[in-house]
């Protein structure tokens, strides 16, 4: 089970307007989050909060610049400025931040030295699975990259790559990615996809603790994709689901079915603040490869919405960390072992009011 997040002793400011409790602001800051597509990055600036906190994300040359978005002259949102060849360019008075978010042009005075105050503040940017990730407590030493989440079958080359379109829920993330470890819920919320509302019961699992979270599988005989809706109930079609939690908010879910082949999602909700959450949802599989993308796109976003609707509904807003304040049931396993490794981080109650 992750321990305690270690928290820099220079701590960033929180960002204005920050909806979460500030010690719990401070722990999520210590965490690596996706924040864009990678390929929304590069024909112009991209604009997004994480955790509260206004970024713009641009490219200089090679490298993925995520940095405040805001114009240290006159606090104009970069993003709505413009991409220029290896910079970004305010629209309000062209000044041009470049590699490191370092302005390397005030229009006004172009001979004049640049005062440091013009340059942006930066954090660490790195690139997986299709998307770009960040965290926001760079002021001492920034977390090593080793500490985005492992998806697994990535790399292999038989294995298709797919990184869906985000979508945003208008809810609190860990009570999103608890709905992705749930394994009760797909009889009753996504009949209209891939479940099967005769096929409810849950057989017993049990989670087992991990550095970085947990991890839990359970076999099923819901006739789910790649069989589809029209053939539900195929005699011996069992296969394995077998979920890994990373802490805070970042899970993969991958399937075994029967044979060789295999589905790898990962569920990264990045938490934009209390109340909304950006779903990010790299896929790997090593079948059906030839199909349209799009395809895969439009059936995972009818699943996420399906999902969407259940989140943005729940009471309370927030995931209640208290075992009492809720009631559970055996299927909760995943649930409540997810609840107690988000304490074990340190976090106490997500919203600052």
């Amino acid at each position: 089970m992750a321990t305690a997040a270690v928290i820099s002793p220079v701590r960033p400011a929180l960002p204005l307007g920050c909806t979460f409790d500030p010690e719990d602001w401070y722990v999520l800051a210590r965490h690596w989050y996706p924040v864009a597509l990678a390929r929304e990055v590069g024909e112009k600036p991209v604009g997004t909060r994480l955790l509260d906190q206004p970024l713009v994300i641009y490219k200089s040359g090679d490298e993925i610049v995520v940095a405040t978005n805001v114009c240290p002259h006159r606090g104009v949102p970069l993003s709505l400025g413009t991409q220029q060849g290896d910079s970004v360019v305010c629209p309000y008075h062209g000044l041009r931040f470049g590699g490191g978010g370092k302005c390397v042009h005030v229009p006004a005075h172009p001979a004049r030295d640049i005062p440091e105050r013009l340059h942006l503040r930066t954090f660490p940017s790195f690139e997986r699975y299709g998307l770009i990730w960040t965290c926001l407590d760079a002021e001492g030493d920034a977390p090593a990259t080793g500490d985005i989440p492992d998806m697994p079958h990535w790399e292999e080359p038989e294995f298709q790559q797919i990184t869906c379109p985000w979508i945003d829920i208008n809810g609190f993330a860990g009570r999103q990615l608890e709905g992705f470890l749930d394994v009760a819920h797909f009889a009753f919320v996504h009949t209209e996809t891939f479940a099967d509302p005769d096929n409810a019961e849950v057989p017993a699992y049990a989670p087992k603790r991990t550095e970085y979270g947990f991890e839990a599988e359970y076999w099923s005989s819901v006739g789910n994709y790649p069989i589809g809706v029209s053939q539900r109930g195929v005699p011996g079609f069992n296969w394995l689901r077998h979920f890994r939690c990373h802490l805070p908010f970042t899970a993969t879910l991958e399937i075994h079915f029967p044979g060789t082949d295999r589905l790898v999602i990962m569920n990264a909700a990045s938490p934009v603040s209390a109340r909304v959450t950006r779903l990010f949802a790299p896929i790997a599989r090593n079948f059906d490869t030839d199909l349209p993308v799009q395809d895969v796109y439009d059936f995972n976003q009818r699943i996420f919405e399906e999902d969407k609707a259940i989140v943005e509904a729940q009471m309370p807003e927030w995931l209640p960390l208290d075992p009492t304040d809720e009631a559970h049931i055996p299927a909760d396993m995943s649930s409540m072992t997810y609840r107690r490794g988000l304490k074990a981080l340190g976090l106490k109650r997500f919203f600052g009011y």
